[in-house]
């Protein structure tokens, strides 16, 4: 009898050093998909998928940059969807993670294989070229993933103070379930650095090479990918999407005007609930189990997190998952 599943797509920072090599290892199957990939960056004059990913070793400057990291990641991660095991697994929903929104539209047949390199690339680009603010992440959560009361509210509120001060920009990009990612300004993150107390050995912890994804801040790079990809890219979806509001795009039944507008217009301006979109998975669809495309496995900490939040399979703390999945995985990380 198959398992039901909800398909997770990966952001930008999931392939890092331990992810070289990933593509020509484990896709090696997929030749035909990798040259193609690869001709499209070579018509845009960018590295290929398989010279970044064929590289002797991994480049903090090279491999993280916004126009050759967002490739390699939907290549990777798209790769990995085409190698679930359809008569095993019925996948029931998809979303992603900020960038693997763009992804998830790819595996869910709203956009070709090349048509979501071609929105990939394009904003990665983009992003890259502006590279307008950053980001910073830090937890609501402890490190038992229980969350601290009160914890997250106070750092919105601290995020509101620091930008009602001049020259100051802050706000929520991303909310993972345990951890908030904030988009700023230069001023804003240094604010932000300065006035929260170092904790679990990490944090705060910015984002090298992320631009201030998710805000407001990227209004200009809004405005460049809606010019530069039509529309016409877009086709209704084969399988239900869940996009970074918790909404749920069906097939046969989508505007397709409204899913381009919100994919190159509030998805890029506006925060993503992350914690969100899981919920809607779990809740909603409630699948057997949650497969999380690689490259690496550090979305998974966020998909546990966010399931704990709406108390999935009866998890409240890091502990509880722990045990769950010694006995029966139910969050399974095709990066790992």
């Amino acid at each position: 009898m198959k398992k039901t599943a909800v398909v997770i797509a990966p952001g930008r920072g999931t392939y890092n050093a331990p992810e070289i090599g990933y593509l020509a290892q484990r896709h090696a199957d997929k030749p035909d998909l990798i040259r193609a990939f690869d001709d499209y960056r070579i018509s845009a004059r960018q590295p290929t998928l398989s010279a970044l990913d064929g590289a002797e070793s991994f480049k903090m400057s090279v491999h993280t940059r916004g126009d050759n990291a967002s490739a390699l990641i939907y290549g990777c991660a798209y790769a990995d969807y085409l190698s679930i095991d359809q008569a095993e697994f019925d996948i029931l929903a998809i979303t992603g993670n900020s960038m693997g929104w763009y992804i998830a539209l790819a595996c869910a047949g709203t956009l070709s294989a090349q048509n979501g390199m071609r929105v990939v690339n394009t904003m990665g680009t983009l992003m890259q070229d502006h590279l307008i603010g950053g980001q910073i992440l830090y937890p609501y959560s402890d490190e038992n993933w229980q969350e601290i009361p009160g914890a997250k509210q106070a750092l919105l509120d601290k995020c509101t103070d620091i930008s009602n001060r001049s020259g100051n920009i802050l706000s929520l990009s991303i909310d993972l379930g345990g951890l908030l990612v904030l988009a700023g300004n230069e001023a804003g993150i240094e604010a932000f650095e300065a006035e929260l107390p170092p904790i679990q050995s990490r944090f705060p912890m910015r984002l090298k090479n992320h631009a201030g994804f998710h805000s407001l801040l990227q209004k200009p790079v809004a405005a460049l990918g809606r010019a530069a990809l039509p529309e016409s890219l877009f086709q209704q979806p084969k399988i239900p999407l869940i996009d970074g509001r918790g909404a749920v795009w069906y097939p046969k039944a989508s505007d397709l005007s409204a899913l381009w507008d919100y994919t190159l217009g509030q998805q890029v301006v506006a925060p993503y609930d992350f914690a969100a979109t899981i919920r809607m998975a779990a809740r909603e669809f409630c699948p057997d189990v949650f497969i999380v495309l690689g490259p690496g496995t550090t979305l998974g900490g966020s998909v546990a997190q966010s399931l704990i939040r709406c108390n999935w399979q009866g998890w409240t703390s890091k502990s509880d998952f722990q045990a769950a999945q010694k006995t029966r995985p139910d969050l399974v990380s095709m990066g790992g």
